[in-house]
Order: C-alpha cells, then structure tokens, then sequence
C-alpha cells in the first residue's frame, strides 16, 4: 500500500478544524461570559473577541488550506489560553472512564502543532507558500 501523505493532512484538517469552527460558531454573540473570564483573570475583556480569531478565521482557514501554519500557530495559542484560563484545574485530572479530563483540548493542541510542522498538504487551496 502506498503513503497518501497529503489526503491523510487534508482528514486531520478537516478533523481539527471543522471541529473546533463549531465551538466558535456556537460562541457567534456569545462572548461576555469569556470577557467575564477575563476581567476576573485581570486582563481586558476585549481580549474576548480573540475566540473569533482562534475558533472561526484560524479553524477556516486550517480547513481550506490556506497559510495553514500561520493559522495553526493561532489555533493553538487559543487552544492553550482556554487551557490555562478556564480548564487549569482539570489539567491533571482524569474522567470517570479513566481519561485524562482534557483529552479533546489535548488532541486540538496536537493536531494544530502538527499542521504546524507538517502545513497543510497538497489537497489544498494553497501549498506552495512556506506558510502553507
């Protein structure tokens, strides 16, 4: 059997990507509560509107294939502001099935590290940039 490297990056593109665009659109209008978050943390809750940043344009663009890395290393800054902010308690706690309590917050970040170090393939819009 053959390697088909580039449809393999195009599955978890469409996997990280498509998956974490519908928890931004889920938060469409609905981001006081994270700048509520925020202020309690100390930081400006205009910081709030960066989750469209993170779970809206990166994730788009992570699914097209478009500057793929640029928009993986936003992704996976989002990914671990949300770790830090919200889920630092949970990040050495396991679930009741006995996995680790952030396993999903876990494969985001490792997939947006790996299309970061491995871009986006050739199944995409763009693939010739160093960026891509």
């Amino acid at each position: 059997m053959t390697k088909n490297t580039d449809l393999g990056l195009l599955i978890l593109r469409i996997a990280t990507g498509g998956l974490m665009l519908l928890h931004g659109i889920a938060k469409i209008g609905h981001t006081s509560f994270i700048g509520d978050m925020l202020v309690d943390k100390g930081l400006p809750s205009l910081l709030s509107y960066g989750v469209y940043f993170t779970e809206i344009i990166a994730p788009i663009l992570i699914l097209i294939g478009f500057r793929t890395r640029i928009a993986s290393i936003v992704y996976v800054l989002g990914a671990l502001f949300a770790l830090f902010l919200v889920h630092s308690e949970q990040l050495f706690l396991l679930n009741e099935n006995g996995g680790w309590q952030l396993e999903l917050l876990g494969l985001y970040i490792a997939g947006g590290i790996t299309l970061f170090f491995t871009g986006g393939g050739k199944i995409a819009v763009s693939s010739s940039n160093n960026w891509d």
